[in-house]
């Protein structure tokens, strides 16, 4: 990666672990998250983190939920954007903190897959960064169609087709 590269870890907060839902394979997420994090972290790659944000219930700002989880928590000095929608992008100043600091190329981890994730690599992607998502570093839940790890496999499959890269959090390097 070159150093305009930024890893971007997008809603791994508290609620996606419970204790009304637990997210899919939740200790293989946080684990590939946390390499990704501290690889990032090493090579002095800049790390960005976006919040989630719910007028109530479980992503309610300062809530427990809300709080981004302690194994890949933000260090001093590492950007927090909070957002209201799925779009990282959408209503926030990510993009303007991403061009600032002369980002063009995003490493991407988190929650959900189909929402907040493909949303994040689609519009990172229309906006002209090259994006590479972390197959085995995002996750979701089951629905009464899919179970989660399909609903992970076919956005890995799907986001392959739009994005530079879908890797396993191993080939990728910063």
């Amino acid at each position: 990666m070159t150093n305009k590269t930024a890893l971007l870890m997008i809603d791994i907060q508290q609620a996606m672990f419970g204790p009304d839902e637990i997210c899919h394979q939740p200790e293989r997420v946080l684990v590939k998250a946390g390499e990704l994090l501290a690889r990032a972290r090493a090579a002095g790659t800049p790390v960005y983190f976006v919040q989630h944000c719910e007028a109530e219930g479980g992503f309610a700002p300062k809530s427990a939920g809300w709080q981004i989880h302690p194994k890949v928590a933000p260090r001093a000095g590492e950007p927090v954007t909070e957002k209201w929608a799925a779009s990282s992008f959408y209503k926030t100043d990510l993009d303007q903190k991403l061009r600032a600091a002369g980002i063009d190329t995003l490493v991407i981890a988190g929650l959900q897959s189909e929402f907040c994730i493909d949303t994040a690599c689609r519009v990172a992607q229309s906006l002209g960064y090259k994006v590479t998502l972390a197959a085995d570093a995002h996750s979701t839940f089951d629905t009464t169609i899919l179970p989660a790890d399909k609903i992970i496999a076919h956005h890995n499959r799907l986001l392959a087709g739009i994005v530079e890269r879908v890797v396993p959090v191993a080939e990728i390097a910063f």
